[in-house]
């Protein structure tokens, strides 16, 4: 028996946690540099979509008395690794899938009663961090997701746990979930899908298995036979990241080719950090740029390279060149651009890399980086940095409402006050 755990509107409900007063308000929280709204609490669904520019809808917001946070993500980390530590105590295996959700496997529990065993784990989670949980079990992945999504749609009838336990219940459940909501499914899926009638997660079981193989591919099938109760993904064993992005949008819309070289290049050192902190090295780089898509009014341009490194490396100088050189081939003038990211896979383990005849990592880079990544760690992010780098800033975000960082920091930490 599988477990989906999800924390409900988590990033709302960080908020909350530190603001009890905000309990049955509308919350929102924005994303990087206070742009589109990715988090909202039940009130505020009911006034503004998810992903909505925040400027567009700064009248509903006001008239509606909307509770507006920019992204705490320290704190919402933190509260994460708070709640993903009582799951790891009280589950017997466990899958951290994101920030805010993980998967959790019983096993043979034939005498487990699992409605109880799900209030227990909710119950836990909110007594010891304020954070609302809710709880779906079935015999497979795919259905614990669908089980979660009743759990939560209907907190008050399930006491936010559901349970598919019978094929009565199976049908029933994917009768009820739309085919765009089915995990795994996507827009673009979702779409082509409908051209063939197939409009709930019960259509999609229905239909031959040899078109959704061709259509979707072998992931596709996997996902039509867990919904059919069979089981085809197991948990995954935690391992190295096989790629990692560093995306940002910037605080101002950019024309210059130094700015975004020098954004583009901090960005791949960054990832250079993260692949030395697992003994990784990449072997691919993709680098990408886009104008302001809510701009219509400004002319607009999206690009990106992806191309194979000479030799795998994680050396912050060897990464930063390659993608300031791939920068190159994409960027043109007269764009206003508003992102920029840059995303190194191919991954490999680092003590497992095979050297090539001619090309290869510059070995005095190694003792070089692991003399910056100590400095760095010992007395802070950034206290060392490349020479193309802004050496008087780290990463300049718009957030005008920021909440404190209770958890870490500790000038912001709760003052008790008594008399």
């Amino acid at each position: 028996m599988f477990a989906l755990v999800d924390c409900n509107n988590f990033y709302a409900s960080c908020e909350r946690v530190f603001r009890p007063d905000l309990n049955g308000k509308p919350v929102v929280v924005l994303s990087n540099n206070d742009g589109c709204i990715i988090a909202r609490s039940n009130e505020a669904k009911k006034h503004i979509p998810m992903g909505a520019p925040a400027f567009k809808f700064k009248d509903v917001i006001q008239k509606n008395k909307v509770h507006v946070f920019s992204a705490n993500f320290s704190l919402y980390g933190d509260m994460s690794h708070r709640v993903m530590s009582i799951l790891e105590d009280l589950a017997p295996e466990i899958e951290i899938y994101s920030i805010d959700e993980a998967f959790l496997k019983y096993g043979q529990s034939p005498y487990l009663n699992f409605q109880a065993e799900g209030e227990k784990i909710s119950n836990r989670i909110k007594r010891s961090t304020g954070i609302p949980v809710s709880v779906g079990y079935a015999p497979t992945k795919a259905l614990s997701k669908v089980a979660n999504a009743i759990a939560k749609k209907f907190p008050e009838r399930t006491n936010s746990v559901y349970i598919i336990d019978s094929e009565e219940k199976r049908i029933k459940a994917l009768k009820w979930l739309k085919i765009e909501d089915v995990w795994g499914i996507g827009r673009k899926n979702s779409a082509k899908l409908k051209l063939i009638n197939v409009y709930t997660a019960f259509d999609f079981t229905q239909i031959s298995p040899l078109w959704v193989k061709k259509h979707l591919s072998i992931t596709g099938l996997q996902l039509q036979n867990e919904l059919l109760g069979i089981p085809n993904l197991d948990l995954d064993v935690y391992g190295t990241k096989k790629s990692i992005a560093t995306t940002r949008t910037f605080e101002r819309n950019y024309s210059d080719f130094d700015q975004i070289k020098e954004r583009v290049s901090t960005f791949a050192i960054k990832n250079a950090e993260k692949l030395r902190r697992q003994k990784s090295v990449c072997n691919t780089m993709m680098i990408f740029v886009h104008t302001n898509g809510f701009r219509k009014d400004l002319q607009q341009y999206a690009q990106n390279i992806v191309f194979k490194l000479p030799y795998a490396s994680n050396s912050s100088i060897e990464l930063s060149k390659f993608a300031v050189e791939g920068l190159r081939k994409i960027f043109k003038e007269g764009y206003l651009y508003k992102k920029a990211g840059v995303i190194v896979m191919d991954l490999e383990d680092e003590k497992h890399l095979q050297m090539r005849l001619f090309d290869n990592s510059n070995p005095k880079h190694k003792p070089l980086m692991e003399t910056m990544d100590r400095i760095n760690h010992r007395y802070g992010n950034a206290k060392l940095k490349l020479a193309n780098q802004d050496l008087k800033r780290t990463w300049k975000m718009n957030q005008e409402q920021l909440s404190p960082q209770y958890t870490t920091k500790l000038s912001d930490i709760i003052t008790v006050k008594s008399e």
